[in-house]
């Protein structure tokens, strides 16, 4: 070109931005700079901030934020917007605080990037305060605003709130857009209330690929895997095209409730018929399902297929299935995989603990814990939320910090005598400890799940359920515990753990105790005492 004005360099660092080329752009600002003494405008600072947002250059934006605050651009909001929106995305969460405090008029951008930043850091309910705060400033919602306050209500899982803003975007006149309506579905599906989010797809007009995939990702994490077949067929027979997202979900369906044979049968026509090449995740479904199944042969067959490196997630499957039957072989030479690709994942080695504690080989376990202690890594301590109140209230084991502990324990000692009536047996295997029977049953009895449970039936009226999220996998005796309190008090309980939602209710458990140790069902308990 002849003749480069603003608008070619503009073109020129923007092209670059868009394909995240940090070095290229800066170097076509700089040479726009010096060659022709051309001053940028917020065109050219808006492309240079987000390609070091995308790429992650921290440096590089720091220079450009100085630049812009030496040329007097921090005048300009929408600059203001992309140096807020990059802090946020770095995690630099006071940087992006201070640059919105000091804008004089912040626009719906500003708030929107404000709010969103909180929620991207996991300060969702200081989040839910700025939106409040933005409200009172007569700034009227968006779409990305809603979007943003459901993925807080998703991380916060308090149900009342997700009604609020349920609520709010009926009043908003934003229901019938589908990203929105589709988000708010996932949010009432993650917090344990699928029916509520099939009201919401039913309400839908004309639900696109991502509002059926959400859906049925419902039914997956619910454990309602016919179910998830049967809306899966429905979805095809409307014309919807499914895509590989969809494919994930259906076979994790599948997983969770044991459907083996559906599950061969989709994974090998997801290519033949619908033209969906397997990927990772479609080989961790399988390899989770049938090492959950008991075939640990052919999940390392599948695997030994693969035509890709299998990463730590399949490796990971694997593993916990050598841990669920207990194969101590198999299970040292997975671990050892895991270790070499991701030395830092603590879970793989207290899985790898556990399976030696299993099979009572306390010398090889307590190696495997001091190998943790050597390279610093921490377990990640198990606790149980549950809401009550507009309040989010965590439990932990043996937890005496609630004002009430002392009549919380004492309903738990009661509920325990009673389901102990009913048949209750304490599964103290699930005590991977070298200790004294005794002891082991005094350790179990005080999980956080438990102490949730005895909560939410002292606080929570009889009409509804007990809903309680737990930061790791509910063990066994806990599943079978929450299985014996659903049948003598008559009330249902569901707890979601990090795999799944269990729905227990009159003895039994939505997931027919597919991700338990399988233990007599109450009701047959019952049967055998009468």
């Amino acid at each position: 070109m002849p003749v480069k004005d603003l608008v070619s360099w503009n073109s020129l660092i923007s092209g670059f931005s868009k394909l995240g080329d940090v070095g290229k752009s800066l170097n076509a600002f700089c040479r726009m700079r010096s060659d022709l003494d051309l001053e940028p405008n917020e065109v050219t600072f808006i492309s240079i901030i987000s390609a070091c947002t995308d790429m992650g250059a921290i440096d590089e934006g720091n220079c450009t934020h100085g630049f812009a605050l030496r040329v007097g651009f921090l005048l300009e909001t929408k600059v203001v917007n992309a140096l807020i929106n990059m802090y946020g995305k770095f995690g630099h969460l006071n940087l992006a605080c201070r640059l919105f405090e000091a804008m004089p008029t912040p626009n719906l951008v500003s708030w929107n990037s404000v709010v969103s930043v909180h929620v991207q850091n996991g300060f969702s309910d200081e989040a839910m305060d700025l939106f409040k705060s933005m409200r009172r400033a007569g700034v009227k919602p968006d779409q990305a605003t809603m979007v943003t306050l459901l993925q807080g209500c998703a991380d916060l899982g308090v149900g009342k709130l997700a009604d609020a803003v349920h609520g709010l975007i009926v009043s908003c006149g934003l229901i019938s857009d589908i990203t929105i309506a589709t988000v708010l579905l996932s949010v009432y599906a993650k917090s344990g209330r699928l029916h509520a989010s099939y009201e919401v797809f039913g309400e839908m007009k004309n639900p696109d690929r991502i509002a059926w995939t959400a859906m049925l990702a419902g039914y997956a994490v619910h454990g309602y895997g016919r179910d998830a077949i049967e809306f899966f067929d429905l979805m095809v027979k409307k014309g919807v095209e499914p895509d590989h997202v969809t494919f994930t979900h259906l076979l994790s369906a599948c997983s969770h409730s044991g459907l083996i044979k559906e599950a061969k049968i989709y994974f090998k026509i997801m290519f033949s018929v619908y033209g969906v090449e397997p990927r990772m995740d479609h080989y961790s479904c399988m390899v989770d399902l049938l090492g959950r199944a008991g075939h640990l042969k052919a999940a390392r067959v599948l695997i030994e297929s693969m035509p890709m490196e299998p990463n730590s997630g399949i490796w990971g499957a694997l593993l916990n299935a050598c841990r669920i039957y207990g194969n101590i072989e198999l299970g040292k030479e997975v671990a050892e995989r895991l270790f070499a690709l991701d030395p830092s994942d603590s879970r793989n080695y207290i899985m790898l603990s556990n399976i030696y504690s299993s099979a009572g080989q306390w010398r090889d376990a307590s190696k495997v814990r001091a190998l943790m202690k050597e390279r610093s890594l921490m377990r990640n301590p198990g606790c149980s939320f549950i809401e009550h109140g507009n309040k989010i209230y965590r439990f932990v084991v043996g937890d005496q910090s609630h004002p009430n502990s002392e009549k919380i324990f004492m309903k738990l000692e009661e509920l325990i005598e009673k389901i102990q009536k009913a048949g209750y047996v304490p599964e103290t295997e699930f005590v991977l400890h070298n200790v004294d029977e005794e002891v082991k049953q005094d350790m179990i009895s005080k999980h956080s799940e438990k102490l949730a449970i005895a909560f939410g039936l002292l606080v929570i009226g009889a009409d509804r359920p007990l809903i309680i999220t737990k930061n790791l996998r509910i063990c066994g005796d806990c599943h079978s515990t929450a299985k014996f309190v659903s049948l003598v008090e008559k009330r249902t309980i569901i707890i979601r753990d990090m795999k799944r939602f269990h729905h227990f209710t009159d003895g039994l458990c939505s997931c027919g105790d597919y991700w338990s140790v399988p233990t007599l069902h109450p009701r047959s308990c019952l049967m055998t005492r009468t």
